[in-house]
This record gives C-alpha cells, structure tokens and sequence, in this order.
C-alpha cells in the first residue's frame, strides 16, 4: 500500500531521498550538475510530498512559489524499483492538487533534456512546452514546462 505524506524541507526523509535524487542527477548530468545544483536547494522549500511503500521512503516532490500565480514542482523523484508504476504521476497529481488548495493558478517546472522519462511524464500529464525561464534562459540542456490547474 502506498501511503503520502505532506510536509516540509525539514523532513528526514525527505532529505534522504533528495540526497539519493542528487547523487544520480551528478551521474546524469556529468560537468553541468554543479550549475543546476545551484538551483536545487531544498531550505526554502514549505511544501514538500513524500511517498511511501510499507513505511519507507521511496518518493518525493515539492513546491516553490515561482509568482503570485504559479508554484515551481522542484525535486521529482522515485526511487529505483519503483519506477514504471506510476507513482510519479501520484506524486505530480498531489503536488498539483496541492497548489490548488493554495490557490495558485499553474504549475512551471524544469528538467534537463538528458531526463527523458521526466519529459515523457510531463508530456503524459498535460504540461506544455515554454520558453525557459530565469536562470535556465539559454541553457541547451534545460527544458521549461507549464500546465494550467
């Protein structure tokens, strides 16, 4: 059974998984990881989600306020062995939901081209394309995203 916790930066496991997410993405993104990592810390981060399977941790997500009328979905991650099973969209789905209830009007989001099943997901879920926005204008390997709530 797959529970889901609201909480903050400040969860443990939260922290955990955000710490397992950036040692992959060093992987994946080689000698441009430190310039994304720069965008990617979690202290000023309130609204974060964590999933879990039997009482451990195995994904996360999180909001940021990006302006007065949209949340930024920041540090998307399932674990190993769990992908492929939908559990990002549960998570991609409770953050939205959750900007909702806040009452922000869309969501943006970036990923790096190298993230194909984070492309493909987003596509999947109704996120369309956007010009890249602040730090990411010009990037090669970034793509921007939004979708209207």
């Amino acid at each position: 059974m797959i529970q889901i916790k609201k909480t903050s930066a400040s969860d443990k496991d939260f922290v955990s998984l955000v710490r397992d997410l950036d040692a992959e993405l060093a992987v994946v993104d080689g000698e441009d990881h430190a310039f994304y990592d720069q965008f990617n810390k979690i202290g000023n981060i309130r609204n974060a989600i964590v999933l879990y399977s039997q009482n451990q941790p195995i994904g996360c997500g999180a909001l940021k306020e990006f302006d007065t009328e949209a949340m930024e979905i920041k540090r998307m991650y399932i674990k190993q062995g769990y992908r492929g099973k939908g559990l990002a969209s549960k998570i991609l789905s409770n953050l939205e939901n959750w900007a909702l209830e806040l009452n922000y009007k869309k969501c943006v989001l970036e990923t790096g081209k190298r993230q194909k099943e984070a492309v493909i997901l987003y596509k999947k879920r109704g996120y369309t394309k956007i010009p890249n926005y602040g730090p990411y204008i010009g990037v090669e390997n970034s793509l921007c995203f939004e979708k209207i709530l």
